[in-house]
């Protein structure tokens, strides 16, 4: 079978408290994304939001339903949006073919029935890092590049946290339902992301780490700001942020991350900001 999911149920702040590292990490890690010509799906029951990955090597890999959604084909109620993380690849959407090259980023709209990801090179194969949210209307498919990306530069090398935000798939850049998907390169000598944190009640999300360095590492800061958690993460790994939680990161080095996010506001400055002196 090219295709299983599995589901996590929502948290509350409550529980969490009380959630040991195992606990924790099971709760909301997804520590394998990318498996050889097979999609696996995480499930969450915030927003229904699912994140997968799709890495073609020896054929074609197919979009297929899974029996969660109760639907004749994956995107009879959804969205998709992806970004390539890997060598460079095409996908083929109801027929027409968008070719994705490394972190060009790609959003399939409500209706579309059939969808085909595959490699150009299988020594060096495409990673389509997916995430896919219910729809209740239908947006036209679109590709988007880097330099057709909403750029924007925040932070300080002082601060450790000089970074590029790239918004792909945002209201600003082109429409969808709810999903929005971009991506956050950090700097040489910076090291925290999304610092000073914040929350938003509106929407959830899910942070995506990759670009680590071999033998270094993330760790993720998660929880209400007054009870914060952490989460150790690697290379191509995601982890599930609750709308009532701070989603934050500081790496032994630079890294970059795709955030991808759910809920009812588009509005991607919608946040509720945490002071760095009130974190617990």
């Amino acid at each position: 079978m090219s295709t299983t999911f599995e589901s996590r149920y929502a948290s509350s702040p409550a529980e969490v408290k009380q959630m040991d590292t195992a606990q924790l990490r099971q709760a909301f890690l997804m520590e394998k994304i990318f498996d050889a010509d097979h999609i696996a799906w995480t499930h969450t029951h915030y927003d229904r939001y699912l994140t997968g990955g799709a890495m073609p090597v020896k054929g074609p890999v197919t979009l297929d339903t899974i029996d969660l959604l109760k639907a004749a084909y994956f995107l009879e109620r959804r969205e998709l949006g992806m970004i390539n993380v890997g060598g460079d690849g095409v996908v083929e959407v109801d027929g027409e073919k968008f070719e994705l090259a490394y972190k060009e980023a790609l959003y399939i709209g409500k209706g579309k029935q059939q969808v085909i990801f595959s490699s150009k090179n299988a020594a060096t194969p495409a990673k389509f890092y997916l995430n896919s949210t219910p729809a209740h209307h239908s947006y036209p498919t679109r590709k988007v590049s880097k330099k057709e990306a909403e750029v924007v530069t925040l932070g300080t090398l002082e601060t450790a946290n000089h970074r590029t935000i790239n918004k792909l798939l945002v209201n600003s850049v082109l429409e969808t339902c709810q999903l929005q998907m971009g991506m956050t390169e950090l700097q040489p000598g910076s090291v925290w992301n999304t610092m000073p944190a914040h929350t938003h009640d509106r929407r959830m999300e899910v942070y995506f780490y990759f670009e680590i360095p071999e033998g270094q590492s993330v760790c993720h800061f998660m929880g209400q700001p007054q009870e914060s958690r952490h989460i150790w993460m690697q290379n191509e790994q995601a982890v599930i942020s609750p709308p009532w939680s701070i989603h934050s990161g500081a790496g032994t080095s630079n890294y970059t991350f795709i955030w991808g996010m759910a809920g009812e506001n588009l509005d991607y400055s919608d946040m509720d900001h945490c002071k760095i002196t009130e974190l617990r």
